[in-house]
């Protein structure tokens, strides 16, 4: 009798063990709520977008743009001064789920070409009914240096001119630590240099711009 009362209660106990681990795989695997809301609609999970018009990235998780300067990868808060006039709410967005993107860039700026001007075809996250997305993202939609950049000018266009010090000031240099142990570094206009280090202690390295 005892035996059977023991084997009921491993049976149970297993059953909960596997349920957790479950459940925790499921809440990894989906980031609706870390999604921006000028993100595309659509996606339980989105680890990078890849922007087309810019041909740059963005962290989800680390709310940080990704970009080419100097033939470095630069990880910042805002997008340099020469993609002052993008728009990110229009700007059609491409996810990608694989770390470190840039290293297939040349990949993804052909593949997705022809997506450039597609101003505005792409439902996002803000305008959506879907009760997931709801109260989602941060009060400008966009990470703290780029909303600063855009409010300095009155809305939807930013100078460039502002320089961050990490996420959300205004000031210095760029120095902020990228997604998967990425670390970028640059003052965050034309005339930046960086360093990308993977994961792997990888350095991106891509087209001069």
């Amino acid at each position: 009798m005892n035996k059977i009362i023991f084997r009921c209660l491993l049976s149970v106990l297993l059953l909960t063990t596997i349920h957790s681990a479950s459940n925790a795989q499921i809440s990894v695997n989906i980031n609706i709520g870390t999604q921006p809301v000028w993100g595309p609609v659509g996606y339980d999970r989105a680890d990078y977008y890849y922007l087309p018009d810019v041909e740059s990235y963005y962290s989800v998780s680390s709310h940080q743009f990704i970009y080419l300067s100097n033939g470095r990868w630069i990880y910042a808060s805002a997008l340099p001064a020469r993609y002052s006039n993008y728009d990110l709410y229009s700007g059609y967005k491409v996810v990608v789920n694989r770390p470190r993107p840039y290293l297939n860039f040349n990949q993804d700026r052909v593949q997705y070409s022809k997506f450039k001007g597609h101003n505005g075809k792409q439902q996002i996250i803000r305008d959506t009914r879907d009760v997931r997305y709801k109260q989602r993202g941060n009060s400008h939609g966009m990470p703290p240096g780029q909303a600063k950049k855009m409010e300095n000018h009155g809305g939807d266009r930013g100078n460039g001119n502002q320089h961050n010090n990490g996420p959300g000031n205004d000031r210095g240099n760029q120095h902020g630590p990228g997604n998967n142990g990425d670390k970028g570094r640059g003052p965050g206009n034309d005339g930046d240099k960086g360093h990308g280090r993977g994961d792997d202690g990888d350095k991106g390295r891509g087209r001069k711009d």
